[in-house]
């Protein structure tokens, strides 16, 4: 279980939450919720404060990744999925294959954090193409410790901790350094969809080196090391909730998302729970170590769910990606 400061603050938005529209009715049957690792937390908590006034709501909420939720979502598993990053267009394309119409719903920023042993002092920032030079498959012969990627750090051997290839975070952080070369993220790396593995990965190995959402670098800054990251300014910049929302913690500043199916919104437990989740996004990913978006960015996911505007702002109509800050594209 989870602790949070604003608990009580919460449960008391939930009441007056509930007591309107959908949710006034006395609620029961099951919510079925999987995807990002990275957004788990933030649901998590809205399910549980959620059920401290409908606790005959059964909520289920998994941890399958970004892409391993997807799938769940296109084979008709789950009511919601949560995603680190938006929606493929081949994701999208089996949804519309399966019949299934989905409500696309902004939630959050994050700032993937790269991270540290706290031991380690020589590293106290990292390039992008530093970045390539460890985790990049073209590399993984010739870089093997600290000392290959800078000749004044020490010779000690580099592991890797990373989430999993069904990861939106992996795909995120690929996107990020491998770019459009036809280079991958290399494979003699320890990969895990439970960032608690690999937050513990890293805390007990010197030379290790990994990536994950904020929120689990903020619950474990004591036992591990955010390195800043040199931004496209020039200036080596730590994941803050200012620097995430403020964009200057480049690039891997990121929106998170839920991923509604339209059908299930005419549950009354489904609609509640997400009515709810949207009433006070900012406060529940605050709560958790993320950042609130601005508010006519919850605007417009609520008139969206209000309206049932289905598909994603994120592909256009030919199926290619649309890119740019959260408050330009959904919009």
């Amino acid at each position: 279980m989870l602790q949070f400061i604003k608990r009580t603050t919460l449960v008391a938005a939930a009441a007056t939450t509930l007591a309107t529209g959908a949710s006034a009715q006395k609620l029961t049957g099951e919510i079925n919720v999987d995807g990002s690792s990275t957004v788990y937390p933030i649901t998590q908590l809205v399910a549980e404060v959620f059920n401290e006034e409908h606790g005959d709501v059964n909520i289920t909420v998994g941890f399958s990744g970004t892409g391993g939720g997807m799938k769940k979502f296109a084979a008709g598993e789950t009511d919601i999925s949560n995603a680190s990053r938006p929606i493929k267009a081949s994701e999208h394309g089996k949804l519309v294959d399966a019949g299934i119409e989905y409500i696309e719903l902004p939630v959050a920023y994050d700032g993937l954090t790269i991270a540290v042993n706290k031991s380690n002092t020589w590293v106290d920032k990292l390039t992008v193409d530093q970045l390539k030079m460890i985790f990049l498959a073209s590399n993984k012969g010739k870089v093997k410790t600290w000392k290959d990627v800078d000749p004044a750090w020490p010779a000690t051997e580099i592991e890797m901790y990373i989430p999993g290839t069904n990861s939106g975070t992996f795909d995120y952080f690929k996107e990020v350094v491998v770019g459009k070369s036809d280079d991958a993220i290399r494979d003699d790396v320890s990969e895990s969809e439970d960032d608690h593995v690999l937050v513990n990965g890293i805390k007990g190995n010197r030379g290790a080196i990994g990536f994950f959402g904020a929120a689990y670098f903020f619950e474990n800054q004591g036992v591990l090391k955010a390195v800043p990251i040199i931004n496209k300014d020039g200036k080596a910049v730590s994941p803050t909730a200012e620097t995430i929302e403020n964009g200057s913690y480049n690039p891997f500043s990121r929106p998170l998302f839920i991923y509604a199916k339209k059908s299930s919104l005419d549950r009354p437990e489904v609609l509640a729970f997400v009515e709810f989740y949207l009433a006070d996004a900012g406060e529940f990913a605050e709560e958790v170590g993320y950042v609130a978006l601005p508010s006519s960015v919850y605007d417009k996911a609520k008139a969206n769910l209000r309206n049932r505007t289905t598909g994603t702002f994120y592909t256009d109509k030919d199926g290619n990606k649309v890119e740019g800050p959260v408050t330009e594209v959904y919009k």
